[in-house]
């Protein structure tokens, strides 16, 4: 009997057929609340989001901006915990088969326990997991840290990386490459980073897997820009911010919705 088409390579080769760029939306599960999180997930599913991105909660986010450091800290404060996403998870499967893939750092992947994580994630309903901290040389070189077959492993591409870094990196990736726009952390940022169509071709040029950039897109004319450059934009510190500011309001997921649909429409108007 053969496995079951992972939702993220099922989502992209709908995408190649429609000859469409995919939409990439991040929020950290549990901020303001895991039950909010499900609402605000399918409010981004209706507002046409291809994938979403669930960062799971952890104390010391070195790679995040302060906006999604303090939404990991709501989170925290709020009772979010490694196996409370997992359920979450699960409760969202009965409403919504959205790719979603675990954003998260190895800290709080080997608390849990680094086989079993992978493997309560696939059973939870996740399709993807992007550890921030694992070196891709490191899973190429240690079968055990890629335990579970039905996962795809995300790798991130760094703009200061070599042609040479790119390429092996690249050979490797699964489900989607996540290429970082620009230096430093995520956070919504005024333009646009420079020389993004030129890193991306050389990426694309070592792998048939789907190219996403992010880190810093906040508005549309920036999503429709970065999309008309790669095959995925994605959006994160802006939604965070957002949630920030309604995570108490009980319209919180309508407006995520109504925010994040004109950046999903310009996206796939190209």
């Amino acid at each position: 009997m053969s496995a079951p088409t992972n939702r993220l390579d099922a989502r992209f080769a709908q995408l190649r057929t429609q000859k469409k760029k995919a939409f990439v939306a991040y929020v950290c599960a549990g901020d303001p609340t895991l039950d909010a999180t499900i609402d605000i997930v399918l409010a981004l599913e209706r507002a046409g989001a291809d994938v979403v991105e669930l960062g799971v909660p952890f104390s010391d986010p070195l790679a995040d901006g302060v906006v999604n450091q303090l939404a990991a800290d709501r989170a925290l404060k709020a009772g979010a915990s490694t196996p409370k996403v997992l359920e979450m998870i699960k409760k969202l499967r009965t409403q919504s088969q959205v790719p979603l893939v675990l954003f998260t750092y190895l800290n709080p992947v080997y608390t849990y326990g680094y086989e079993r994580f992978h493997i309560d994630a696939a059973a939870a309903g996740a399709d993807g997991v992007l550890v921030l901290d694992l070196p891709p040389d490191e899973v190429a070189q240690n079968a055990e840290l890629k335990p579970t077959p039905e996962l795809r492993h995300i790798q991130l591409i760094a703009p200061t990386s070599s042609t040479e870094r790119i390429t092996s990196i690249a050979k490797s990736a699964e489900g989607f490459v996540y290429y970082v726009s620009r230096l430093g952390v995520t956070g919504a940022q005024v333009e646009v980073a420079s020389g993004i169509a030129e890193q991306v071709a050389i990426i694309q040029a070592a792998t048939n897997v789907p190219v996403c950039v992010g880190f810093g897109v906040s508005n549309p004319a920036q999503a429709a820009e970065i999309a008309s450059k790669a095959d995925g934009v994605v959006v994160g510190s802006a939604i965070v911010k957002l949630i920030e500011q309604n995570g108490a309001s009980p319209d919180c997921a309508a407006k995520v919705e109504a925010f994040v649909k004109p950046l999903v429409d310009a996206v796939k108007a190209l």
